[in-house]
C-alpha cells in the first residue's frame, strides 16, 4: 500500500508529494463558515461553531506530519441530516476520504437513503446518544438501518454512553451481521472515573464478531490531559478482549487539537503502551479502519 501521496498546506495548495501512509485518523468532523452553500441545521448558529470553520485541508496539515494520510469523515451535528459538506469532501479527494453520514432513522426509508450515500463514499451511518435505546431502536426505520447494514457492509456507528450497552448487546444479538462500531470507547471516563463495570460491559460485547471499538477522544477521557497514560488499563482491558482487528483509532479532530497536539492522541497507541506489538499497532492505526471504510468501498 505505497505510492505518490500529495501533501496540503491550509489553503489547500500542493508542497509535495510522498510516500503514502498507512495510518487512518478513523473519526474527524469538518465544517465550512461558508453558510451560504452549506446552511446549518435547525437549532443551530455560527456562534455554535468552535472552531468557525475546519475544513478538509486542516484535517490534512494536523495529521499528514504524524504519518496519517488518510481520515474517516464524521457528519457535522451542525448540518443535522444535510450531508453535503462532508460528501463533497469525499467527492474531491475519495482516495483520501471516506464518510460516516447521518440519516433519519425515524423516517420511513432510511435503507434507500444509506445505499444512496454508499455510492458515493460512505461507509457508515451515526446514531446518537438518544438513539440507543431499546424504546427507539425497536423503531421499523433502526430495523431497517441495521438490516440493510448487513446487507451492505456498513457499519452502524454509535455515539453512546456506559449505560446504553446493555442495550447494544440485545441489538447484536438480533442483528449478527451488522458491522458496529463504538464510538470514543463508548465514553467511558467522560466525568473522569473509569468504572470496572463499564469496562466488563465493554469488553462483552468483544463476543459479537462484527463489533469494533475506537480508540478514540483520549483528551476528554479519565484525566483528559497528554500523555494519557491514565487511559492505558482501560485500553489494553479493550485490546485483549477485542484484539487489533477490532480496534481502530481516531483523534475528533478539530475537538482534539483544541486542547493538545495532534501528536499527543496518535502517540499514546504509536509509542507510550507497550502491551500492543508493532504490528498490532499497525492494524489499530490503520488496517482496521482500512478493511471497514477504505476496502470494502469498492
Amino acid at each position: 500500500m505505497v505510492d505518490d501521496f500529495v501533501q496540503f498546506d491550509r489553503s489547500g495548495n500542493a508542497v509535495n508529494k510522498r510516500e503514502h501512509g498507512n495510518y487512518i485518523d478513523a473519526h474527524v468532523h469538518i465544517w465550512t463558515n461558508d453558510l451560504r452553500n452549506y446552511p446549518l441545521g435547525a437549532g443551530f448558529t455560527a456562534e455554535d461553531m468552535n472552531p468557525p470553520a475546519y475544513l478538509a485541508q486542516d484535517i490534512l496539515c494536523d495529521a499528514q506530519p504524524c504519518g496519517v494520510d488518510r481520515v474517516v469523515l464524521v457528519q457535522m451535528s451542525y448540518y443535522g441530516l444535510d450531508n453535503s459538506f462532508m460528501l463533497d469532501a469525499i467527492k474531491e479527494r475519495p482516495e483520501v476520504f471516506r464518510g460516516i453520514a447521518v440519516v433519519n432513522g425515524k423516517g420511513k426509508d432510511p435503507d434507500t437513503q444509506m445505499r444512496r450515500f454508499a455510492r458515493m463514499g460512505v461507509r457508515g451511518f451515526r446514531l446518537y446518544p438518544e438513539e440507543v435505546a431499546d424504546a427507539v431502536l425497536e423503531q421499523g426505520g433502526f430495523r431497517k438501518m441495521f438490516l440493510s447494514g448487513a446487507e451492505e457492509r456498513l457499519s452502524l456507528c454509535l455515539l453512546m454512553n456506559p449505560d446504553s450497552l446493555a442495550v447494544v448487546d440485545k441489538q447484536c444479538r438480533k442483528f449478527p451481521d451488522t458491522p458496529v462500531v463504538i464510538d470514543h470507547l463508548s465514553r467511558i471516563g467522560m466525568e473522569g472515573a473509569i468504572r470496572e463495570a463499564d469496562v466488563r460491559a465493554l469488553c462483552a460485547l468483544a463476543k459479537h464478531p462484527e463489533v469494533r471499538v475506537k480508540l478514540s477522544g483520549f483528551y476528554a477521557l479519565g484525566q483528559a490531559k497528554p500523555p494519557h497514560l491514565d487511559l492505558g488499563p482501560l485500553v489494553k482491558h479493550i485490546y485483549e478482549a477485542f484484539g487489533p482487528k477490532r480496534l481502530m483509532w481516531g483523534s475528533d479532530c478539530p475537538f482534539q487539537v483544541a486542547h493538545e497536539t495532534y501528536q499527543d492522541a496518535l502517540s499514546l497507541i504509536r509509542s507510550r503502551l507497550d502491551f500492543i506489538s508493532d504490528e498490532d499497532k499497525e492494524w489499530i492505526l490503520g488496517g482496521t479502519a482500512h478493511e471497514l471504510f477504505f476496502r470494502s468501498s469498492g
